[in-house]
């Protein structure tokens, strides 16, 4: 059976996923060549590992483990602050350098994304396994870093093959050789495939991909949910997930979270993150012209235990102004003063579009004009100067006790180049190199 073809044709399409090896430490690497080849984290900021070098990799440091516990394995460890600016500078060229080969990229994270190169053999002058490899090459010169990739039928099987060889691996997996890639692949590695379809498909004897992709559709179809059944098609083959260009302009749900240091159970503090966590959620809420229904707080504990309460809106809104109340309301529910805090967060929900907001707060139409007139300007502060520029009065304990940051800012931020204010800055990474004098 592992001879099994799923697909008589070798390329029916021709999908790339390029995933960035430990991206954020990666970045650092390239900026500080001094840093190379050494265990290095970042997220000091947050007193968690956000990112490990493969060297700390190796020591047994993942993503995750609080900050305490990295020095514990590792005395000499390198913890930065993480620099989401520059990282998102990196981003960007990486996913600039992928559209000189196809113009069908699709931004899925900031370290990884997906191609479709079908049909462009000719224009290249190049087979497939080419043009992934120069795609590769070009990126990590220009970027200093290095990248996976992986090639196949689907996206599904292309992330699938991006993961098998990391770092700096190319996997090919071509329609008729997709059975041997998948007959020693446990289901929980595969993308989409969560904890628990996998206790599911435990539950139906079924611990490997290949075993999931031959079930008979009829099964399938009874037994999983339209998720499911798009996964096993993907695995076996058949694209069904194209390839997306457009930046995603539509939501199901918004989230806005804080993590801070150190932990505290100060509660007027946890409630101004809190109302900044709402404002950052309207914000990009009225960006895309929604507003929710429903709203849900949580606040995690020192411990990493969350707690939450949720509360269905009267009517959609996007204006934090309206929501000092409901949010106290719902943090009064979460909060407990024996509790230590390290993080708060937002999550609007049932999103629609914002057409139907209303100013419940105002008696009249014109008053209601008047405080779009606010937000509107306010949202243009946020453009030019930076979010938050302009916030309410309700967050403002976060300006006179800080946002909770631990450690020394990134190099990036306390540098400033002529023109850059402290909110807002060119798009320039700094590159640190030792020169003779």
């Amino acid at each position: 059976m592992s001879q099994q073809l799923f697909s008589l044709h070798s390329w029916p399409r021709a999908i790339v996923h390029i995933d960035g090896d430990a991206f954020f430490t990666s970045c650092e690497e390239a900026i500080h060549p001094e840093l190379r080849g050494k265990a290095l984290i970042t997220g000091g900021e947050r007193g968690i590992v956000a990112c490990a070098s493969y060297p700390a990799k190796k020591l047994g440091i993942k993503r995750g483990v609080p900050l305490h516990e990295a020095r514990n394995i590792c005395p000499g460890l390198i913890v930065l602050p993480s620099d989401y600016e520059t990282y998102s500078l990196f981003s960007r060229r990486m996913f600039s350098t992928m559209r000189r080969f196809t113009p069908d990229v699709e931004e899925y994270s900031i370290d990884e994304a997906f191609a479709d190169i079908t049909g462009m053999r000719r224009a290249l002058r190049s087979s497939y396994e080419e043009i992934i490899l120069n795609m590769k090459k070009e990126i990590e010169r220009e970027l200093g870093i290095t990248v996976s990739v992986g090639l196949s039928i689907t996206k599904v099987l292309a992330k699938v093959a991006s993961k098998h060889q990391k770092p700096s691996g190319i996997t090919i997996i071509k329609g008729r050789d997709i059975a041997d890639y998948l007959g020693n692949l446990p289901v929980e590695k595969i993308w989409g495939i969560g904890f628990a379809t996998t206790n599911y498909l435990a539950k139906m004897g079924i611990r490997y991909a290949l075993e999931f992709a031959q079930l008979p559709e009829k099964k399938v179809r009874e037994r999983f949910t339209k998720p499911g059944v798009e996964i096993w098609q993907e695995l076996r083959g058949q694209s069904v997930y194209p390839v997306t260009t457009e930046e995603k302009s539509s939501y199901t749900s918004i989230s806005k979270t804080k993590t801070f240091a150190p932990a505290t159970s100060n509660a007027e503090y946890l409630f101004a993150h809190l109302m900044r966590n709402m404002e950052s959620a309207c914000i990009k809420a009225r960006r895309y012209s929604l507003a929710p229904n429903k709203i849900v707080v949580f606040l995690k504990k020192n411990d990493f235990d969350t707690v939450g309460s949720e509360v269905k809106l009267s009517r959609p809104c996007n204006c934090p102004i309206e929501f000092s109340e409901i949010i106290r309301n719902l943090f009064d529910c979460c909060y407990s003063l024996k509790d230590i805090y390290r993080a708060t967060g937002v999550i609007l929900l049932d999103l629609e579009p914002d057409s139907s907001v209303q100013y419940s707060l105002f008696d009249n139409s014109l008053q209601a004009e008047k405080i779009k007139d606010i937000y509107n300007a306010a949202d243009e502060l946020g453009r030019k100067f930076g979010k938050h520029t302009l916030h309410l009065g309700s967050s403002h304990l976060i300006e006179e006790l800080g946002k909770g940051r631990r450690g020394k800012p990134t190099v990036r931020e306390q540098t400033r180049l002529k023109g850059e204010n402290r909110r807002r800055h060119l798009g320039l990474p700094l590159l640190h190199v030792k020169t003779k004098h």
